[in-house]
């Protein structure tokens, strides 16, 4: 255990007390939001924790025969490589060179779903592959979980709902069962729903993202929300149950999108045809 990591677990667990304050008074019977920004953890710090939970992560799907190895299926991880790169390449990311931004794939077509950990660690599910129309929906969903990873919402979120203390330990690895925990969380098998803010914030950041590739229809995120909705509220996708849907998020991209003016960009679809085969 390094020197640094040890000081401040232990500046963190001696401030958990006063953080909760914060975060949640005596006289609040629910938790307030976190103030926007506010993240007691370092950068560091979330791509330890990142790191640990995408190990949980990889771990609970390879036990599952559910994580796509690179080995035995490149040209899919090729396609999606291009999309993600695109993306995080768009000039308007705060933490680009310091998180590690990897993707996986998890074999799961009943399961529409993506999410991101702590430092940047990309999971997309193959039934979110297989839900979606074109490649610009594709990378707008990717847009928005690399907001929340960028903009550092993941942890704030979990501040608030552990407690400043009991993740210093999952940092340091001494709560297994928590970090199970967080990351089933993520992977939307609990419940763990990123406030409304957050939602917002990061559906406008993957507008500015796939702005900035030059080559989405930077509404695409808009796209998912329109297609969920038409599915109808009997079997929604499991994105929305870690991403709650305020009534007026398609929009509110929207009309970013319109902002920005870059709404009627057409990349093309074979290479997204071909990925949504070999999956």
């Amino acid at each position: 255990m390094s020197r640094r990591f040890l000081t401040l677990a232990v500046a963190l667990t001696a401030a958990a007390g006063l953080s909760a304050a914060i975060i949640k008074p005596a006289a609040t019977p629910e938790p307030i939001e976190p103030a926007q920004g506010f993240n007691i953890f370092s950068v560091d710090q979330d791509v330890a924790l990142g790191n640990q939970v995408a190990h949980q992560t990889d771990s609970m799907y390879q036990a599952k025969g559910q994580l796509m190895a690179r080995s035995n299926n490149a040209r899919a991880y090729q396609l999606l490589d291009a999309v993600v790169k695109r993306v995080l390449d768009n000039g308007n990311l705060k933490y680009r060179t310091q998180f590690p931004w990897d993707v996986k794939l998890i074999k799961d077509d009943a399961t529409q779903n993506a999410f991101a950990t702590p430092g940047g660690h990309i999971y997309v599910f193959t039934g979110l592959v297989k839900f979606l129309d074109n490649e610009s929906q594709l990378a707008g969903v990717l847009g928005h979980e690399i907001a929340h990873a960028d903009r550092r919402h993941s942890t704030q979120l979990l501040q608030r709902q552990y407690g400043i203390g009991m993740l210093a330990s999952v940092v340091l690895g001494k709560n297994q069962g928590m970090l199970a925990q967080i990351a089933n969380g993520l992977a939307g098998v609990t419940s763990l729903k990123f406030s409304r803010t957050f939602e917002q914030e990061a559906d406008k950041y993957s507008t500015i993202y796939l702005n900035g590739t030059k080559y989405y229809a930077c509404d695409g995120a808009a796209g998912f929300f329109i297609k969920a909705e038409k599915q109808g509220g009997g079997n929604p996708p499991e994105f929305l149950s870690t991403h709650p849907n305020p009534g007026s998020r398609v929009q509110a991209i929207q009309g970013s999108a319109r902002q920005l003016g870059c709404t009627n960009r057409n990349p093309g679809n074979n290479n997204f045809a071909e990925l949504k085969r070999l999956l």
